[in-house]
């Protein structure tokens, strides 16, 4: 009888993991030994205590080797629609958590595969990274990498867009309006395809205007024709000014491309999916109603 005991305890302990347990794929966006990549002391911060493989991580910090962690909903509610997610957090550290993989789970709720980025951090000390420079290619190379693997994925070339909070809205405003040219040199054939995304969802974002004059676009985000529609959310009490926004919404009407802006009276800065009784945090709701609108929810 014992033996059959241990036979069974061993069958139990190499049973593959559920769909539901299995740890999420990560895939490097650059090759191993890339001279961009000039450090390995990547540290996961605020996490909780007794920490496990697959548990929820709050905070990154001191990103060297950037990548992309794959998030695909069940194939029967999967619509072919994909995001790239540039979680916040000043361009100090990432905050996974609820500005990673809280928002994969709710785009994979509504059948779109997310990609959750883990870019360089201009603020990283003792390194000279910079967002139009490391952060901006890493998100380049993230949707080229998308969308050159879309079949593996089931993803639609032409559907995938990227979504950013706070620092990591500024990443995707960048993204959006910096895709012309190729910010680093030719690594495969990834690198053939468009990092062009097919629209953009900016959430209390930051950096999108200049520090002396308000009124006008930073400098680095080049608004032209080709822009992709754009959605914008902010609350007037946000620690970055509400302003931020408005002002970028506004040049792009003038560039006449499709956008769609709320801007809320109270929430702050920093709230994610968290409800409340602030009204901001209705947002994601707004922005599912906006992407299907666009098409993006349905599965034709």
């Amino acid at each position: 009888m014992w033996k059959l005991s241990l036979l069974f305890a061993a069958l139990i302990a190499i049973q593959p993991l559920s769909a539901a347990d299995a740890l999420p794929q990560v895939i490097a966006l650059w090759p191993a030994g890339s001279p961009t990549l000039k450090g390995a002391n990547e540290k996961e911060v605020t996490k909780p205590e007794n920490v496990k493989p697959g548990d929820r991580i709050n905070s990154i910090v001191n990103v060297h080797n950037p990548s992309i962690e794959v998030h695909l909903p069940p194939k029967d509610k999967a619509n072919g629609t994909a995001v790239i997610v540039a979680p916040g957090g000043g361009h100090r550290q990432l905050v996974w958590g609820s500005e990673g993989t809280d928002i994969a789970k709710w785009l994979n709720d509504l059948g779109v595969a997310a990609f959750i980025l883990k870019y360089r951090l201009a603020q990283t000390p003792n390194y000279q990274y910079t967002v139009e420079g490391e952060a901006l290619a890493d998100t380049q190379r993230a949707i080229r990498l998308v969308r050159s693997r879309a079949g593996e994925w089931g993803v639609k070339p032409d559907r995938i867009g990227v979504l950013g909070f706070s620092a990591g809205g500024h990443l995707a405003a960048a993204l959006s309006t910096n895709f012309a040219e190729r910010t680093y040199p030719r690594i495969d054939e990834a690198d053939t395809a468009s990092c062009r995304p097919d629209f953009a969802v900016l959430i209390y974002p930051g950096y999108l205007v200049s520090k002396e004059r308000p009124e006008n676009v930073s400098a680095e985000l080049k608004i032209s024709e080709k822009t992709p529609p754009m959605f914008l959310v902010q609350a007037e009490d946000d620690s970055v000014p509400a302003e931020n926004s408005l002002f970028f919404f506004r040049a792009l009407k003038a560039a006449k491309i499709p956008a769609e802006l709320h801007i809320y009276p109270s929430g702050g800065h920093g709230y994610g999916l968290r409800s409340s009784a602030h009204l901001v945090t209705s947002w994601p709701q707004r922005a599912a109603d906006w992407m299907k609108a666009l098409g993006l929810l349905s599965k034709e």
